[in-house]
């Protein structure tokens, strides 16, 4: 019997206890998360031109601001290559340790145009940043 009644005990203590109606209250009483700042939205949508197909939600949303629409452009030509390497290598498997290669360049130029980004700079990309005069936005 002492056992069924230890068993019983620790049972309770297993399911939550209902809470109070206070505690309730000051649940919703929570206050709610602030807007971004258009600075922080500016380096969030900058940030997002280079991660790959990502740059399509500034290229929507963002394609009034200057700032911003540089740094599309720049994704944008670095999502072109992506696709003419993925294509390419898809046909010519052969050169792979090229296209790996070409792959690893395209991820460090993503690196240096959100360096650009988070330091407020519209400064193009390596090599590549010029061909950004291709994209009519």
């Amino acid at each position: 019997m002492d056992n069924q009644t230890n068993s019983d005990q620790n049972m309770s203590q297993d399911q939550p206890q209902p809470q109070s109606s206070n505690q309730s209250s000051n649940n919703q009483s929570a206050p709610q998360a602030e807007a971004y700042s258009p600075r922080q939205h500016r380096m969030l949508m900058g940030v997002l031109s280079y991660l790959g197909p990502l740059v399509i939600i500034p290229l929507v949303t963002s394609k009034q601001d200057p700032f911003v629409k540089f740094h599309v452009k720049q994704g944008l030509v670095l999502l072109s290559i992506e696709i003419i390497v993925w294509i390419l290598a898809s046909i010519l498997w052969q050169l792979w340790v090229v296209y790996r290669l070409i792959n690893l360049a395209t991820v460090i130029l993503s690196i240096i145009g959100i360096v650009n980004v988070s330091q407020n700079k519209e400064k193009e990309l390596p090599l590549i940043g010029h061909l950004s005069k291709f994209f009519p936005i």
